[in-house]
């Protein structure tokens, strides 16, 4: 019952989540789902977590402590971590430390151990990095090639996505494509829900100003839902319709081709149908 999404670009990365933990008949969940580990001018981090509540809380307020041994004689932490890598390396640590205490019992209570999370940033001068870590505490990274990550009811938000988020988009068209993302997500899906969290990175600041809740009043989003809504409709209708017979048309429907026929079985008068 959530939405998020990370993404990497050259300019720097963006968050947003949703708050919605249960959607129930007569009972609406609310919790914040970002987390932001930040000492200005040394490290800046940004988590964001789904699926089971009491797990993603476990593994964030564990994660604030894990300590995992390095083999250095000091333990590695995300507070001492010289590079995103190790960061999230502990936090790998942290989901499976709460899968060892947890796991078991949520076994025999016939619930799966189901938590995922987004979680990226920049550590002193290394470049960022943005991982998505699973509930077995094994993660990927973005690459060019895959510069978004989306966790919980991402299916609805990701066409948008896909067509319009390259790493050389602007982190203001990016923060909007998001916002786009997250509108659909929720014209289509109840259990995801306002206030969403906002955050936008600038590379290379190792801090951030540019953090906002947003709730059914803010002003820019509820332009987002308007607009967006009336500009799909707008291009739709000036899509051609579907013409059978060729006509004047560029783009004929049914070209001239034996391919496009379907099988057909053609019964005749003497025929017996039974």
């Amino acid at each position: 019952m959530t939405y998020c999404v990370g993404i990497k670009l050259d300019a720097g990365l963006v968050f947003l989540s949703d708050s919605r933990t249960n959607a129930g008949l007569d009972q609406i969940s609310t919790f914040r789902k970002m987390m932001v580990y930040e000492r200005p001018g040394d490290r800046f981090m940004v988590m964001l977590s789904a699926g089971n509540l009491s797990i993603s809380q476990s593994v964030r307020e564990i994660l604030q402590v894990e300590k995992l041994d390095n083999g250095t004689g000091v333990p590695l932490t995300i507070w001492n971590a010289t590079s995103m890598f190790d960061a999230v390396r502990v936090l790998g640590s942290a989901v499976r430390r709460v899968y060892d205490q947890d796991g078991p019992s949520l076994k025999q209570a016939g619930i799966e151990f189901n938590a995922s999370f987004i979680f990226g940033g920049q550590i002193g001068k290394e470049a960022m990095r943005l991982f998505l870590v699973y509930s077995a505490g094994n993660f990927i990274e973005a690459t060019r090639e895959t510069c978004y990550f989306q966790i919980g009811e991402s299916k609805y938000g990701k066409p948008v996505l896909d067509r319009m988020i390259t790493p050389s988009t602007p982190l203001d068209e990016a923060s909007k494509c998001a916002l786009v993302s997250m509108d659909s997500t929720l014209k289509s899906n109840l259990s995801v829900g306002l206030p969403l969290d906002l955050l936008v990175y600038d590379a290379g600041a190792l801090q951030s100003s540019q953090i906002v809740c947003i709730d059914e009043q803010n002003p820019y989003f509820q332009m987002i839902r308007t607009t967006w809504g009336q500009k799909l409709r707008q291009v739709f209708e000036d899509i051609e319709d579907p013409q059978w017979n060729g006509g004047q048309t560029q783009y004929p429907l049914r070209p001239a081709s034996a391919r496009y026929e379907p099988m057909k079985k053609i019964t005749t008068p003497s025929e017996k149908i039974i």
